[in-house]
């Protein structure tokens, strides 16, 4: 899981490391070697303690730059300057952003994250633009409905303006949330479950449905991640930096084409 170079130029100058008390102690470990290690271990799955030692620096050494980084908001500060750059380069699309929540199955962890009909695991919701990139991704417990999550999601962004309007499945048709979208400018466009008596939709803004695989192609390349599609983190911010640093990646794919 090596860096290109021009990735890598992206990422440095937003790493910096805090702020030295004293002049003990060892030389900072490189950034960059950490990182890979990180992302290895994002990529493949594995446990800390199986790092390929030939390629990467110690175990312990890159669980202590996860951390700090976690401690630090590192991943969404770098989440907040991409996003920035994006808007600059004008690669983000506004008009409207697609929702929806994914499970990741756990092998153990806190409380926070308790069993549900699935199993034991965390619900990750995700939003994206018109075009699939990551505005916002919050992780919580299994066990609320999704529609229910839509404000923490919408308050996990990366720094950016409300979308016009905000598609999903039949999990998010709810009137409680339509009013509550529509106090901050917010359209919720989501088709009618079946039972509904009273319909709110109808064709014209449920074309903007069928884009909806833009969202769902965002979540399979997280899945990709295998730290991500089953969790393993004792931790709940863990899981959550992992996420978030699967969304860096996403980003930089779609910044450097």
């Amino acid at each position: 899981m090596q860096l290109t170079d021009e990735h890598w130029a992206l990422l440095a100058p937003l790493l910096t490391p805090p702020e030295k008390t004293t002049k003990r102690g060892r030389p900072r470990r490189d950034d960059r070697s950490l990182l890979e290690g990180i992302l290895w271990v994002l990529r493949t799955g594995a446990q800390w303690d199986q790092l390929p030692r030939e390629a990467y620096p110690p175990k312990s050494t890159c669980v202590a730059r996860f951390q700090e980084w976690n401690d630090r908001t590192v991943f969404p500060a770098v989440l907040g300057r991409r996003y920035e750059l994006l808007e600059d380069q004008g690669l983000l699309d506004l008009r409207e952003a697609f929702i929806d929540g994914t499970f990741s199955a756990a092998k153990k962890g806190d409380r926070t994250f308790g069993p549900t009909k699935k199993g034991k695991g965390t619900n990750i919701m995700i939003m994206v633009d018109a075009s699939g990139t990551p505005l916002a991704v919050h992780t919580t417990s299994a066990s609320p409905a999704e529609v229910k999550l839509v404000q923490d999601t919408l308050d996990a962004s990366f720094g950016f303006d409300v979308p016009q309007r905000l598609i999903g499945d039949k999990a998010y048709d709810s009137d409680g949330l339509d009013a509550d979208l529509a106090e901050i400018g917010i359209e919720m466009i989501a088709p009618n479950r079946r039972n509904r008596k009273r319909k709110t939709q109808d064709g014209r803004p449920l074309r903007r449905y069928k884009r909806r695989w833009k969202v769902e192609r965002t979540i399979a390349w997280l899945q990709s991640f295998r730290r991500v599609r089953t969790r393993d983190e004792d931790k709940a911010q863990h899981v959550l930096g992992f996420v978030q640093l699967a969304c860096i990646l996403i980003l930089l794919r779609r910044i450097s084409g």
